[in-house]
């Protein structure tokens, strides 16, 4: 650590040096940290760099929200970077700016409505599925399926009918492994850099072939203009684009996954979302974006998921710029550490706050953004998919709960795999029965 950096008023912190990354150790020491110094700790790391871990809400909005341009993306991308390019996730300053702003209307709501046939029709496919594993009373190994369904989802909703006619054209799925393999290696690194070519063999031929009938984020990708008039270039729409389906596919799977978990421990909570769904969605023909809006109780019980199990656990910034954090001077050159894992699990901020309550999100007179709560990061970095993600879980309960009671085998917990992204240690099995 520099003089500099001594003159500062720093939060409390320990005296030895603290290493960190993107791991189950990681976590075990966050959490040591704040039971023992608070909600504002800072560190000193082993090659000398200054670290806070902040816990407190207001300067983890401060920080995302009011202050966000005073930070860029801090420590640990760098597996990230080579998996993504440098897309929406990785790109920072006038590049990620730009591409945020072309970006942006795909997601618009107008736009995500108009791919909920998209998501019927992935519903559907997976309730024949599960009628047939039902038929031979086998286990549903839900984590596989919840990531089938999600990748299946977004590679349509990117490619339209590319999907079928370039991509299943050997009868698998070539992105299949993303779906598979948690590990993000450079083994998996490599394997989606060998599916570049695929990619770019379909944007080219887009670019020949425009249709204008044609609707899916690629047709809108594409058509994206910057402020100069200037669309993305072929390498810049191949990094978005491989952005698009891991961030796309695996939120999505991996709460839908703990959502089954949490329900088939939790009969009350089953009894209350198959009687919404019957409600409001008794048909096919029942589904629409007010509908699916407004089932209240299935978005709390997803919500309260991605409380106890948010898919990105660790997010991370470096300050480069002076700030204040409340009492606490931020120097340029700070490591920033924030852990919606750990915020969504503290007592002062959440009553029981290991329970399953999905009333816990019953709609009060605060508002959304005040909340101690942020599964989707907060501020201009926040996932532009929320909305299609929060659609298509909402779609997935409703259609595929009525018609399936997915029963607990295991009671232990099956554990975390804390990589860049939250998943179960295990893979999952329930039971399933149709209703």
């Amino acid at each position: 650590m520099t003089d500099a950096q001594l003159a500062y008023r720093r939060p409390p912190g320990p005296d030895k040096p603290v290493t960190l990354g993107i791991d189950p150790e990681t976590l075990s020491t966050l959490q040591a940290l704040q039971r023992e110094y608070g909600d504002m700790v800072s560190l000193t790391k082993p090659n000398g760099r200054l670290a806070y871990f902040v816990n407190d809400a207001s300067a983890v909005r401060r920080i995302l929200v009011r202050h966000h341009s005073k930070y860029h993306k801090g420590p640990g991308f760098e597996r990230v970077k080579m998996l993504l390019g440098n897309g929406l996730i990785v790109s920072d300053g006038d590049v990620w700016r730009r591409s945020r702003t072309m970006i942006q209307p795909a997601f618009s709501r107008q736009n995500v409505h108009r791919l909920m046939t998209v998501m019927v029709g992935c519903c559907d496919r997976r309730a024949a599925h599960w009628a047939e594993i039902c038929g031979r009373g086998e286990k549903l190994n839900i984590t596989e399926e919840t990531s089938d369904f999600a990748l299946e989802l977004i590679l349509i909703s990117i490619f339209g009918d590319d999907y079928f006619s370039r991509i299943l054209t050997q009868g698998e799925n070539p992105f299949a492994f993303l779906s598979r393999d948690s590990t993000r290696d450079l083994a998996v690194v490599m394997k989606v850099r060998q599916l570049r070519h695929l990619l770019m063999s379909i944007i080219e031929d887009r670019r020949i072939r425009a249709a204008k009938d044609r609707f899916d984020f690629l047709s809108m990708y594409l058509e994206a203009t910057d402020k100069q008039g200037k669309p993305f270039t072929n390498a810049e729409l191949l990094d978005e684009l491989m952005t698009l389906i891991v961030a796309g596919f695996e939120t999505s799977a991996n709460t839908l996954n703990w959502v089954w978990y949490l329900i088939a421990r939790h009969p009350d909570a089953e009894t209350r979302l198959v009687d919404e769904a019957r409600r409001i969605l008794p048909g096919v023909s029942a589904v629409g974006a007010d509908s699916v809006n407004s089932m209240h109780y299935t978005q709390q019980t997803l919500e309260e998921a991605l409380r106890l199990y948010p898919p990105v656990w660790l997010f991370t910034r470096r300050s480069h710029v002076d700030d204040k954090l409340d009492d606490y001077d931020v120097p340029p050159g700070t490591d920033i550490y924030l852990s919606p894992f750990v915020l969504h699990r503290t007592s002062h901020y959440w009553q029981d706050p290991e329970k399953f309550d999905p009333d816990r999100f019953v709609a009060t007179d605060q508002a959304k953004k005040d909340r101690p709560y942020y599964p989707f990061s907060l501020g201009p970095r926040r996932c532009l998919g929320e909305y299609f993600s929060f659609l298509e879980m909402r779609l997935h309960l409703g259609l595929l709960l009525p018609r399936f009671r997915l029963r607990s085998l295991d009671t232990e917990d099956p554990g975390l795999e804390l990589g860049i992204n939250l998943r179960s240690a295990t893979d999952l099995f329930l039971q399933p029965e149709e209703r």
